[in-house]
């Protein structure tokens, strides 16, 4: 009986026994784990010292290497420098001894060569002359010799605007393009509908998709040239029956100051004769005086240009007339208009500065001024009016 209550008593205290020891075993375990880690840690910071320490060593050496090389550059600069002020020195040396054998040559090679190039030159003007005689088609020979007589057409009221025939149209419709901006085109069938007091209640209104800047527009072989207004030099070729724009051009050099002081308001004025389409503007480079540009109306391309003669300063309007510019001067109050600029492109004329046309029984300025070298009349907008001028011409 002892026996059996001695067993029961050492059971429990073996089973516990056991239980604290297999929990030792298992601290023991993570113990030995955890100083695994750490040595591996530990292992790890100090390769990374090593490799620190070694990329110190190397920056290092780089950074000697660098300096050593900066410092021989800097010698090799003042090296080549040296030699540099040097070579500048002998090429002086030599210059003044080439400028110096020069004199003492005899000049007759340098005459021979002048000589030669003044006849390249006067040989290229010529096939120039000639060129633009074809282009300009010679057989123009009439000039204008006077202004006979006015007829007033009819007047609108606006201050500025032109008026103006298709010359390259058999058809005897007249076009009204009234203001210095606008977009619509009022064409009537005839000078008898155009002159009725109801006039704009009988016209075709042609509106256009960009607006006009100035006076001057002319309208040939069924389309409208004209100055693009908000642009500085874009000349825009508009379709009349299609209504749709059918090219457009830049004009050098133009736009940058009226074409004439007295119409401000028109920097590009485009201009018809016996030889198709033209151009002027004036320029700051040329003194303010008139430049002339023949432009090709199919290709919308410049042909030739010239310089002229003619001031800008007083002037109001100016057309062209049988390959020659006709500049029109007034006062700026506003007096007797006058041609007092004659300029031929192909110098048959003399540039004349006062040839005495004065545009007849008329006071006041003139807004536009368009020949039309099929009826050979001027197309004149003074002071609200539509004026006919008719002209008088002789042979050159």
């Amino acid at each position: 009986m002892v026996a059996l209550q001695v067993h029961f008593l050492l059971v429990p205290l073996l089973m516990s026994i056991l239980g604290a020891a297999q929990y030792v075993m298992q601290d023991a375990a993570l113990l030995s784990y955890i100083d695994q880690r750490f040595l591996s840690l530990e292992r790890r910071l100090e390769k990374c010292s090593q490799d620190l320490l070694e990329y110190v060593d190397e920056f290092r050496e780089l950074s000697k290497a660098a300096l050593a090389r900066l410092a021989r550059l800097s010698t090799d600069k003042a090296e080549l420098k040296e030699e540099v002020e040097n070579l500048l020195t002998r090429v002086e040396h030599a210059q003044r001894d080439i400028d110096y054998f020069g004199s003492l040559t005899d000049s007759n090679a340098c005459v021979e060569v002048h000589e030669d190039l003044l006849e390249q030159k006067l040989l290229e003007e010529a096939e120039e002359k000639k060129r633009l005689k074809l282009m300009l088609n010679a057989s123009c020979d009439h000039m204008l010799a006077g202004i006979r007589s006015l007829k007033v057409v009819k007047k609108t009221g606006g201050k500025h605007g032109s008026w103006m025939k298709d010359p390259g149209k058999k058809h005897a419709k007249i076009y009204l393009l009234s203001g210095s901006v606008n977009n619509v085109i009022l064409e009537f069938a005839n000078i008898m509908a155009f002159m009725e007091n109801n006039q704009t209640l009988k016209a075709r209104r042609v509106p256009l998709p960009v607006p006009w800047e100035g006076t001057g527009h002319v309208i040939y072989q069924g389309f409208l040239f004209y100055h693009r207004h908000g642009s500085l030099n874009e000349i825009v070729k508009f379709h009349l029956q299609r209504r749709n724009v059918a090219d457009q051009m830049l004009l050098p050099g133009a736009g940058r100051i009226p074409a004439y002081q007295l119409s401000p308001q028109t920097k590009i004025d485009l201009a018809l004769d016996e030889q198709g389409l033209w151009a002027l503007h004036a320029e700051p480079e040329t003194g303010g005086n008139i430049v002339l540009t023949k432009i090709n109306p199919v290709a919308m391309a410049v042909e030739h240009s010239w310089d002229t003669p003619c001031s800008s300063k007083d002037a109001e309007a100016a057309f062209m007339a049988c390959n020659t510019l006709h500049v029109v001067y007034n006062s700026p109050s506003g007096g007797s208009s006058r041609i007092q600029c004659v300029y031929d492109v192909l110098g048959a004329l003399n540039t004349h500065t006062n040839p005495g046309l004065h545009f007849p029984k008329r006071q006041g300025g003139h807004s536009s001024v368009h020949y039309n070298p099929k009826e050979r009349q001027l197309f004149a907008w003074g002071d609200g009016s539509q004026i006919i001028y008719k002209l008088h011409t002789e042979q050159k």
